[in-house]
């Protein structure tokens, strides 16, 4: 007896608890909680929640969780083996500071794993979509059997039974489909069990892979060569970014060039909807992309939301589209002659886009471009994916058709390939001088319609009757703001007479810069791009220290307190810098700001 015990006790030993960690909302978490109970063999449920704050998760062994009354077991009038017996299992995800936090209070089980997933009552739950299919037979009178056949039909293995469709439907007919009813969960059938902790352990620390978009699919790339996405705060690899293939990347291509002709004839105001309603998603999951920003690309989760703020101002240019698109007409502009002028699409156009500012340059490319009539390849930064793929979800379910949006990865090769490839039409770049006269002679040499938006020096000229904390103020803000990685920082103040008097003022207002990790409230500035990003900006400061210019505040060395090994770089300020220093020739991209004097 005390071996057949210590055996059961292995055996459901084996099931692993999901592990700990932060998640970007309350969905991601409970999807990965159910997802890798699945994987495990146990199905979990939610037991309580507030969903703003906290949600409780339990082990369903039977379907059904009961909150039974604390009595003692013997007074329970039920068999020993009853499946509604409560699993001891929980794990519970509470909101700190903007994110989720997962932790399992008891990782153990007193059942066994089970083999087969259908033997569990939520494999015989309607998906979200088969709701979708079931509503809309519903409302055109389809009766009930009928539409089960239909969607037997579709899914061959669905276990729903009629009672299960009819219960369903009383709740369309009385209005009490609910959001969490409709988005039920079903576990995966036709993932494997697996038990092995070795297997787990090994997934769990392989970090996800960012698929590509074509024809309204997210598919896994087959490229072997992959870059990794850093977190710039923590160095924690956030995903995998494959290197499209060529084969994959004229799968995009000729996507876009067959949803072409549909779409360039859908009505203006329908493609209007379609982007009033990507507005309201982008409203709707803003956090989410703020917090996406964030940890990929580093910056303070305020600058975050006005990257996207900036970014949603072009969607909504573009719900204008219908008076924007309006042609010209004259007649009779000579004996005889009328003359008019007609917008029309031109066919496949591409963005490739800086890792700066993730969501709003996205959103400068496809929004204007498709409302257009025009389909679209989008090239995101390879440093950080996710706020484009996000966008690029929310972009499909505003209604978006398959084929008008799709997305590739990579560097140099798939520029190369965008600026080369004779179906498209027109390219938008955002990056650095040397990248964009690249791309804006090959792409022009193609006989494409190019627009390249590069870097950039900007200078300010303080006279010497300026409101002293006004400019103090805007300086450090147009200096330091978004760790000045944005094309519009400025980076050279020209002092007319002498800085002297501005110097202390200026000093004091950018050590009160507090430098942490962009999630930290706190934080002013976060981390810039990556390591080699960091190196480049000291080693520019110290050229134009021996140089001869004066150093009168130094960032380089900062130590931010939890992200030791982050990317930061403090507020750094030079002084009595020359035009034939290589900090004033070239863009600095890091919170550095030079000053001049003009006598």
């Amino acid at each position: 007896m005390e071996n057949e015990s210590q055996i059961e006790n292995i055996g459901q030993n084996m099931m692993l608890p999901p592990p700990p960690g932060t998640f970007q909302d309350r969905e991601d978490l409970i999807k990965h909680v159910r997802d890798f109970g699945a994987n495990q063999g146990y199905v979990v449920t939610i037991k309580k929640s507030r969903r703003d704050r906290r949600v409780i998760l339990g082990c369903d062994r039977g379907g059904i969780y009961r909150n039974r009354r604390k009595i003692e077991e013997y007074k329970r009038k039920r068999k020993g083996c009853s499946r509604l017996i409560n699993c001891p299992f929980e794990a519970i995800g509470k909101k700190e500071d903007d994110v989720w936090v997962l932790t399992i209070k008891n990782g153990e089980h007193n059942h066994d794993a089970l083999t087969d997933m259908s033997e569990h009552p939520y494999s015989r739950r309607f998906t979200e979509d088969e709701v979708r299919q079931i509503k809309l037979m519903t409302d055109a009178g389809v009766k009930p059997r009928q539409v089960l056949k239909a969607l037997k039909q579709r899914n061959p293995e669905l276990q729903s039974t009629p009672r299960h469709l009819y219960n369903l439907k009383a709740k369309i007919r009385q209005g009490n489909l609910s959001e969490k009813s409709f988005k039920s969960w079903r576990p995966n059938r036709s993932v494997p069990m697996t038990t092995s902790s070795e297997v787990s352990s090994k997934e769990l620390n392989h970090p996800m892979r960012v698929p590509l978009l074509i024809s309204g699919k997210f598919v896994e790339s087959l490229a072997v060569a992959v870059i990794d996405v850093v977190n710039p705060a923590t160095q924690e690899v956030v995903s995998e970014v494959p290197l499209t293939t060529y084969e994959e990347f004229k799968d995009a291509v000729n996507a876009a060039k067959k949803a072409f002709p549909s779409w360039r004839n859908t009505p203006v105001s329908t493609r209007q909807r379609i982007m009033f309603k990507l507005q309201e998603l982008i409203q709707r999951d803003i956090g989410k992309l703020a917090l996406s920003i964030t940890t990929e690309q580093g910056k303070i989760l305020k600058g975050a939301h006005v990257d996207i703020l900036r970014g949603l101002e072009v969607v909504e240019y573009a719900c204008a589209m219908a008076t924007l698109q309006l042609g010209e007409f004259v007649p009779n502009a000579f004996n005889g002659i009328d003359t008019y002028c007609i917008r029309e699409p031109l066919g496949v156009c591409a963005g490739i886009c800086s890792f700066n500012f993730p969501a709003m340059v996205s959103l400068w490319t496809f929004p204007v471009a498709i409302t257009c009539g025009n389909t679209f390849i989008l090239k995101p930064s390879e440093k950080n994916p996710g706020p484009s793929m996000i966008l690029a979800a929310l972009a499909m379910e505003a209604g978006l058709p398959d084929g008008v949006l799709n997305i590739v990865h990579g560097t140099d090769d798939i520029v190369n390939h965008i600026c080369d490839d004779e179906d498209i039409k027109a390219v938008s770049f955002f990056g650095s001088n040397t990248a964009g006269m690249h791309t804006y002679s090959r792409a022009a040499s193609k006989g494409k319609r190019v627009q390249s938006n590069m870097g950039s020096k900007n200078h300010a000229i303080i006279m010497p009757d300026a409101s002293m904390d006004a400019t103090l103020n805007a300086l450090v803000a147009a200096g330091f703001g978004a760790a000045g990685q944005r094309c519009m920082a400025l980076s050279t103040t020209v002092f007319v007479g002498s800085s002297m008097p501005w110097e202390q003022g200026l000093v004091e207002r950018a050590k009160a810069l507090k430098v942490s990790a962009g999630r930290e409230a706190s934080a002013d500035l976060g981390p810039v791009i990556s390591k080699e990003a960091k190196d480049r900006i000291s080693r520019v400061v110290q050229s134009a220290v021996e140089c001869g210019a004066r150093l009168l505040l130094d960032g380089r060395n900062i130590v931010v307190s939890g992200y030791e090994n982050g990317n930061f770089v403090g507020p750094t300020i030079l002084c009595d810098v020359t035009t034939s220093m290589d900090c004033y020739k070239e863009e600095i991209f890091g919170p550095l700001l030079l000053c001049m004097q003009d006598w």
